[in-house]
């Protein structure tokens, strides 16, 4: 080693100790940006999607099919990973992303609603879905505007992501991860209770029709509030948290380059390994299992169980509280004592039993029974995904941890946008083949048991050391191809 070479590693070492560590405070208003988050997605895929559906009689193909937009665009994510490895916004290579892409998602979100109205107006209401010139258009606009949305959210909460990875030691990401996590679902839960009390008003009967003069108020209000909102709690979240705990600079050796770290040498070393491509298998078949009865879990309880508006949206609140249950349990109970692989291959095999329980839960047409089924289906998603996150960390390189957050993320969101949209179709196909409500949607939570199956065999497969040491090498030989 060379005194320069020296000079740099003690040089590293003193500035790593005086970089602070994340207290709880902080980790805890960290937390208010996937709070945030949560009330959007109640906001998009709880109420917007039933009233598609359910009062504007949408087919539920269309309507599933343009939410899940802002999740197939998520191939952009990679790209903005990138971007915020190499390239400062605001003076800062995270921060500036993340509050310039919730105000942007914002503002679909309101445009979208005004969309909806204008598709699932008096056509719908009146004549009955069909296509013409004025639904094509307003088709096509509504996807485009969720496409834009999700390139938004993706400019957010990839470089956000990043962040955790660039603010965290492996002694306390665990903690990090699982705190900001259970703000999410404490958002979907505040989410799901709002609707219920805002949304009050519109309690009626699932067969009966509601004017539009009726539905516009209260659901306009929504959607304007709540962006406003989450662009508070994103700028209270961010303020001071990367200049004061990033550790990035000393992480990688591309920062102080001029032309940084190109997407060609990013993806040279994300694709170094074979387990990338095993756990992005994996990633898809997961969060397809747990989010193809997305866009119909309201619908259903409409359906089968007779449910009013806010008492569908709070569904999501069942499920939020008990994800909170499997979050808390899993980083601090279940992984210390199973390790990560075995707490993953358990909440999988929980999920797959969830399934079934909400498939019978609806012989009863008894809400309350649903309400259950949901609380347990949340604590299986809540293991599966602190096991998931985990392994997630393990397998991402510090060098391009934007990069690889993009990869994960864009495994995540795909698979999202392809579950919903597949539930939908799922469903359609369902009411064809069953001249039964219960049944159709039963069939999307089989199909949904089967995806989770194939999840356990690739994670079988998953190998954390072998991942480490190919990044490690294909790290050394782009830095080295570089210097030559």
């Amino acid at each position: 080693m060379t005194i320069n070479d020296n000079y740099d590693a003690i040089s590293a070492k003193t500035m790593t100790e005086t970089i602070p560590k994340v207290n709880i405070f902080t980790m805890l208003r960290l937390g208010l940006f996937n709070l945030g988050i949560g009330l959007i997605s109640v906001l998009t895929l709880a109420v917007l999607n039933r009233v598609m559906i359910s009062e504007l009689g949408i087919p539920a193909t269309i309507a599933a099919g343009t939410l899940a937009l802002s999740q197939l665009v998520a191939p952009t994510r990679v790209w903005l990973g990138q971007l915020s490895d190499s390239k400062k916004l605001f003076g800062l290579h995270r921060t500036g992303y993340v509050r310039l892409g919730v105000v942007a998602a914002g503002i679909c979100i309101f445009l979208a609603v005004q969309l909806v109205w204008l598709l699932g107006g008096d056509i719908v209401n009146h004549n009955g879905w069909q296509w013409n010139f004025q639904t094509i258009i307003f088709t096509i606009a509504l996807a485009l505007i969720f496409m834009i949305q999700g390139i938004a959210t993706g400019a957010s909460s990839t470089p956000f992501t990043a962040l955790l990875v660039d603010i965290s030691e492996e002694d306390n990401r665990s903690k990090i991860v699982g705190t900001i996590w259970s703000m999410l679902m404490v958002g979907i839960v505040i989410g799901g209770i709002t609707g219920n009390v805002l949304l009050k008003n519109l309690a009626v009967g699932f067969d009966n029709i509601i004017s539009l003069d009726t539905l516009k108020p209260p659901i306009n209000f929504i959607f304007i509030l709540v962006p406003f909102i989450v662009i508070g709690l994103t700028l209270i979240a961010t303020w001071g948290v990367e200049k004061k705990y990033s550790r990035y600079r000393l992480r990688s050796s591309f920062v102080d380059r001029e032309d940084g770290i190109s997407l060609k040498r990013a993806l040279k070393i994300l694709t170094s390994s074979r387990q990338t491509a095993i756990f992005f298998s994996f990633l898809v078949m997961i969060t397809m299992s747990l989010f193809m009865q997305e866009a119909i879990l309201e619908p259903y309880g409409g359906e089968v169980f007779k449910m009013s508006i806010g008492e569908t949206t709070m569904l999501n609140s069942f499920w939020g509280i008990g994800i909170l249950i499997g979050y808390s349990t899993t980083g601090f109970l279940v992984i210390p004592h199973l390790g990560k692989t075995k707490t993953t291959k358990i909440g999988c095999i929980f999920v797959a039993f969830s399934f079934s329980l909400i498939i019978l839960s609806g012989l009863t047409a008894i809400p309350q029974i649903l309400q259950g089924a949901m609380i347990l289906f949340g604590i299986a998603a809540g293991i599966t995904t602190i096991g998931s996150i985990s392994l997630m960390l393990d397998l991402t390189a510090a060098e391009t941890a934007g990069t690889f957050v993009g990869a994960w993320g864009l495994a995540q969101a795909m698979s999202r946008g392809i579950a919903i949209a597949i539930g939908g179709w799922i469903l359609d196909i369902g009411r064809l083949i069953f001249d039964n409500a219960w049944l159709a949607y039963s069939f999307v939570f089989f199909c949904e048991a089967l995806f989770i199956i194939g999840a356990i065999i690739l994670l079988n497969k998953v190998n954390v050391q072998e991942f480490q040491a190919t990044t490690r090498q294909a790290t050394a030989m782009v830095m080295e191809a570089d210097l030559d």
